[in-house]
């Protein structure tokens, strides 16, 4: 599926098993922001407890072939407010050079039990340009009008 946007990067895609070939990989819709990624699942579903998380094959391992840019795995916003399957670790970073199976880890944060199904679209992977840091060991940081004040401390309004 080709987008109308200019702003693409080439993804080398390895299907590893089955699922993933037949379903292939691709986006939604012209405009979508994000690849869908599958329950890759030998059986035919998984069930997640309340609380309870799973670590999901997506049957792909691919390699981003633009300089600069990772991919970042976010939740599927139906799954996470209609069924409360979220990514567990809030968002996923697949770095450039890693090679192996992509894994998508849900947690339920519902207070019932969810079923996964092999095949079902469970995540989304969206490429997205990151920076390195010039680390730079300091013993005084500037002073701002915030300071050290954390969680909550600009207030509500």
């Amino acid at each position: 599926m080709t987008t109308q946007q200019s702003n693409h990067v080439e993804v080398k895609v390895k299907f590893l098993n089955e699922t993933a070939r037949e379903s292939g990989m691709e986006y939604a819709t012209p405009n979508s922001a994000g690849v869908d990624l599958r329950a890759c699942i030998e059986s035919d579903y998984v069930e997640i407890g309340p609380g309870e998380r799973f670590a999901f094959p997506a049957g792909i391992a691919i390699e981003i072939t633009s300089p600069g840019i990772a991919g970042f795995i976010y939740s599927r916003s139906g799954l996470g407010t209609k069924d409360g399957l979220t990514v567990s670790q809030g968002v996923g970073v697949i770095d450039p050079d890693y090679r192996g199976e992509i894994k998508v880890s849900l947690l339920n944060t519902s207070g019932e039990k969810r079923r996964i199904e092999r095949g079902q679209r469970i995540a989304q992977l969206v490429f997205m340009p990151y920076c390195h840091a010039a680390l730079i060991p300091s013993e005084e940081l500037s002073e701002t009008q915030r300071g050290a004040g954390g969680f909550g401390h600009t207030g509500k309004n």
